[in-house]
């Protein structure tokens, strides 16, 4: 059997939103391949998520629920689907480069001798049938072509919010196939015992908007509660709270910051953008006293549209922007919030 397979991240029973997406690239793959597009899904719930997963293009999907995949393990996840790509030969292996994306497909394509593409932000089927994918280098200040071979399976990890997902069709069902287990628990080196959660965790990778702030953001401290020497402290989180958090609200944007803002204790490292933070590819981007440092641009510069608001006229941030204030945030931002409020009727 030849096909596209689309590897479907699952939480706790349910699909990653991203993971339609990669579905959504896998059909445009396999229909210039000619082939069947296949949703694999593993673990907790498996067998709804792989319904779902026809309603949203996949033609088949193979399914399986055992207790060694309930919660996602490497030599598991990877070992089953190395034997799939082993028995059946896809083309082509896509999966959104989530952590845990990027681990399994290399894992399965080094077990598989095959190669990996990773970071893609487009995707072309040659007439060859080898895909040739666009991905950001060096801190993403350049975009650099790589072509898969054909000759074998192609494994391909996606970059979020890079793809459309397929319509939803309540109508389409997915032809549904179930496959045992590769390793049994004993063979398995790995224990979980159990999670803990993070609390008030911002989802910036799903982000379809995001308002960050930067260091500016201590800007012209007032009277702090704790005196003159958490002035600065103080006037940062106020500032996010009390300036960036209600436009954050009004667009219905997670919350971001910049390196600085989290190393100065501002905002929680969950909210930083950038380099050494999270990767994110928003329709929207507002960066409020950011100045654009490279390492800020590797982890927002695939961003749709970007908007800067800094006082500086000479902040690298305003060369990739598209459109750009020159001005105090303090002013600027409540202005702009209390516009949004009256055009968007809240």
């Amino acid at each position: 059997m030849s096909a596209v397979f689309v590897w479907i991240e699952t939480l706790h029973g349910k699909a990653l939103n991203s993971s339609w997406e990669a579905l959504g690239a896998g059909r445009m793959v396999a229909d210039k391949l000619g082939v069947p597009l296949t949703a694999l899904v593993f673990g907790e719930n498996a067998g709804a998520v792989a319904a779902e997963a026809g309603t949203h293009g996949a033609d088949k999907a193979v399914v399986c629920e055992d207790a060694t995949l309930a919660v996602f393990r490497l030599e598991p996840y990877a070992a089953l689907l190395s034997k799939l790509v082993s028995d059946h030969k896809p083309k082509a292996v896509l999966a959104i480069g989530t952590s845990r994306g990027r681990e399994l497909l290399a894992a399965s394509a080094a077990d598989t001798d095959s190669g990996l593409l990773t970071e893609a932000t487009s995707l072309e089927v040659q007439g060859d049938g080898s895909i040739k994918v666009v991905r950001p280098v060096y801190a993403g200040k350049i975009l650099s072509e790589a072509v898969g071979s054909a000759a074998g399976t192609q494994f391909v990890a996606l970059r979020a919010r890079a793809f459309k997902p397929n319509a939803a069709d309540a109508g389409k069902k997915a032809e549904v196939s179930s496959v045992p287990a590769v390793l049994a628990e004993g063979d398995i080196a790995t224990k979980i015992d159990g999670f803990e959660e993070a609390v008030g965790t911002v989802n910036l990778t799903d982000a379809a908007i995001i308002v960050s702030g930067g260091r500016a953001m201590a800007n012209n401290p007032k009277d702090a509660p704790g005196g003159a020497a958490d002035a600065a402290v103080w006037k940062a989180q106020d500032g996010f709270q009390n300036t960036l958090k209600p436009l954050a609200e009004v667009l219905g944007a997670a919350l971001g910051a910049s390196r600085a803002a989290v190393d100065a204790g501002y905002i929680p490292y969950a909210h930083q953008v950038g380099q050494t933070g999270k990767t994110v590819s928003p329709d929207l981007y507002i960066a409020a006293g950011i100045s654009g440092a490279i390492q800020h641009q590797a982890g927002m510069r695939t961003s749709k549209v970007i908007v800067a608001i800094n006082k500086d006229p000479e902040a690298p941030i305003f060369k990739m922007a598209r459109y750009g204030i020159v001005g105090d945030l303090y002013k600027v931002v409540p202005a702009l919030t209390a516009e949004l409020k009256k055009r968007l009727g809240k």
